[in-house]
């Protein structure tokens, strides 16, 4: 059972108990405050009836005392814990007796803090801390123990009187026949003696309180579906709540939502999955695009760290606050070995101002995108060759900086490890994307010679990007080119992103297209990270033949850009069924084994659910299918829907373009676009 709040999470059992030695506890900022926390009634732990669930930060476990287990025959006792995370803990417990005589019990809650790193935790490698110190006290018990050059710690506090240890608080009960007795404990983390400040304070209306607002106010903007297909309408409902618990707040910016990369363990901002979570969600919410990429700017690299692969102009990778992160990130809080967050980031700036968002925060964010731009010039082509790889600058960085960032995820067909530095096939697109955006730019401002500069950066990477990555006996772009500029020749997903970004050349689109829907890439439910006959393929693998929902969405984007409605509708329809099968919300990644194989897709054993782009994709699909585009520059808004049947009819309700609710109807025989009046855009739909 998890629970999420910002970059608190908690996770635990079905009574809510926290077992010490398992991947449990409560987290906050990468730490984790609570590794134990276990209820018992007179040494007996109550048996679960039912969670209840009903927010992303709350739940109510429901469990009872039942007759035995050397209890009397005439005994039974409910209990009740209401939880609420966000920034520590809240949790309300309540123990009624349902039985006709009195009892009296004791209730003893047992507590341990290791103050573990959170990938510590994820990977198993946590260690009892003999060196935390705690302190009993009159209604309260802390916890400290000090890493490094910090100090964390952590106070359990009762509203009730309790009989406190150094490892527990214990109520003595007396209950009547029908009688309830209820107590409140917070859990409150400090960092350097200063305490965090609980969202959901002891004695407050929970339904007051800013998590719950702020998630009642994404409810209330989230556009509404109605559709002939229960499954498309389900998964899109599913998206909206999973979206509105990944969202994270600045601390030094309260005002400013970001998008994690995903629960439970990644709730924190990742420059590649957040820029290309903030993309697909923009009909849903421009504003944590904006958001996003504020935060990134605030971040960008200013100098060159080989510990931190920072470098100027350079987006992050991530940002991590745990106590073993100078460790993990060279001595930084903040990560950047990742080639395609930097081209991304000048893209959704691109995007923002054809969404028509913001004029002064677009404009604000033009400068971080030329040093964007200058990295990609200075750094990211280092050799000059014009195109951007990619070599790790530390041996604690990651080997790969693309999106299939594992040690084996850029392989030749026979199953050979590429080496660096490596030139990937999608960074190349996402440049030449954002060589594009940055020339329209120029041109809204009236830079003619901007223009033209930027244009021509494009014209070039796409004409050398076609002829060295091309492999005509193949009818497939390479993956990338390794360290002596050999075509890496894999067939996998990745040239989807191509065709997304615009770079393929027409007469190649093609046989690219037929290449991702052939029987060795598309499973029935998705297209396969790696063709099954490539040497390397495992359908159980992280990138060496699974699916990826974001991956699929970008490669039906692209064929539908290139005009492939049917190849697009295949992949938009396989993946929806798909997630029918994982209860309405696509997971990270599933295995890739065929639907002629397994009549279910595989559950991928550490998949994130719910993670951020996974979650977004439904909307991205939504948007390819619709074909909606706005183009507020030229006052346009291009639409031109290409929905199968099976979702018809269609009317999707509230999608956001530059303060406007646009609505969009389709039925068999006709679609219609309304809220557009008066706003001077034009309706374009391309034959």
């Amino acid at each position: 059972m998890t629970l999420v709040e910002g970059s608190t999470f908690c996770v635990g059992d079905a009574t809510g108990d926290i077992h010490a030695g398992r991947a449990h506890g409560l987290f906050v900022r990468d730490t984790r405050v609570l590794s134990d926390l276990r209820l018992t009634i007179d040494d007996v732990t109550p048996s679960p009836l039912t969670v209840l669930h009903s927010d992303p930060f709350a739940a109510t476990h429901i469990a009872r005392l039942a007759p035995g287990s050397g209890q009397p025959e005439s005994r039974t006792l409910l209990v009740v814990r209401r939880r609420y995370v966000g920034n520590g803990m809240r949790e309300d417990i309540s123990v009624r007796n349902l039985a006709l005589r009195a009892v009296q019990c004791h209730v003893r809650l047992a507590v341990a803090a290791d103050f573990a790193d959170l990938f510590e935790v994820k990977e198993g490698r946590a260690q009892p801390a003999p060196d935390v110190r705690s302190v009993p006290g009159e209604s309260e018990l802390r916890l400290a123990r000090r890493r490094g050059s910090r100090t964390l710690g952590v106070t359990v506090s009762t509203a009730g009187r309790a009989q406190l240890s150094t490892d527990s608080l214990t109520w003595i009960v007396s209950l009547p026949p029908h009688g309830e007795w209820t107590t409140s404990v917070e859990v409150v983390p400090e960092v350097d003696g200063t305490p965090l400040p609980l969202r959901h304070p002891r004695g407050s209306s929970v339904e007051h309180t800013g998590p719950a607002r702020r998630l009642r106010a994404w409810r209330a903007r989230s556009p509404e579906v109605d559709t002939a297909d229960p499954g498309l309408a389900a998964v899109l409902a599913r998206s909206v709540e999973d979206l509105g618990a990944l969202r994270i707040y600045d601390p030094q910016h309260p005002e400013r939502a970001v998008v994690a990369a995903g629960a439970p363990w990644f709730m924190a901002l990742f420059g590649r999955d957040s820029l290309l979570t903030s993309w697909m969600l923009l009909p849903l919410d421009a504003s944590l695009a904006v958001g996003t990429m504020q935060t990134l700017a605030e971040h960008q690299g200013a100098r060159v760290d080989a510990a931190s692969e920072e470098e100027p102009g350079r987006i992050l990778h991530e940002i991590r606050f745990g106590p073993s992160s100078d460790f993990a990130l060279g001595g930084r809080t903040v990560y950047y070995g990742t080639a395609d967050a930097t081209p991304l980031f000048v893209m959704l700036l691109g995007e923002l101002q054809r969404w028509g968002s913001d004029p002064d925060a677009v404009a604000a964010l033009l400068p971080h995108a030329d040093r964007a731009l200058e990295w990609i010039e200075n750094y990211g082509d280092a050799d000059g060759d014009g195109f951007v790889e990619y070599r790790r600058k530390t041996p604690a960085g990651l080997a790969n900086q693309g999106w299939k960032d594992s040690w084996d995820g850029i392989t030749f067909a026979d199953g050979r490890v590429a080496e660096a530095p490596i030139a990937l096939a999608e960074v190349q697109a996402y440049c030449y994307a954002a060589f594009r955006a940055r020339a329209h730019f120029a041109a809204n401002s009236g830079d003619q010679e901007g223009q033209r500069h930027w244009l021509d950066r494009a014209a070039t990477l796409k004409r050398t990007f076609n002829e060295s990555f091309w492999l005509p006996d193949r009818g497939w772009f390479a993956l990338g080119l390794d360290a002596d500029k050999r075509p890496i020749d894999a067939l996998t997903s990745n040239i989807g992103h191509c065709l997304w970004t615009g770079i393929v050349d027409a007469d190649k689109a093609a046989s690219v297209a037929d290449r991702l829907l052939s029987p060795a890439m598309f499973t029935g439910w998705g297209i396969r990270t790696l063709a099954s006959n490539m040497a390397a393929y495992n359908p159980i693998s992280y990138h060496n033949g699974s699916v990826w929902p974001h991956d699929n969405a970008l490669c039906a984007a692209g064929l539908m850009r290139y005009g492939f409605v049917q190849q697009a509708q295949r992949v938009i329809t396989g993946l929806l069924d798909a997630a029918a099968h994982f209860n309405h919300r696509l997971p990270e990644l599933f295995c890739g084994f065929g639907a002629d194989e397994f009549a279910a897709p595989v559950t991928y054993p550490t998949s994130c659910s719910p993670q951020a782009w996974a979650a977004a994709t439904p909307f991205s699909l939504l948007r390819s299918l619709l074909r909606f585009d706005p183009e507020l520059p030229a006052h346009e808004l291009w639409c031109a829907p290409a929905v199968p049947e099976r979702y018809l009819p269609l009317r999707i309700s509230g999608l956001h373009v530059a303060g406007l609710d646009v609505d969009v109807e389709v039925s068999s025989h006709a679609w219609r676009v309304a809220g557009l009046a008066g706003s001077g855009l034009a309706l374009v739909s391309p034959g």
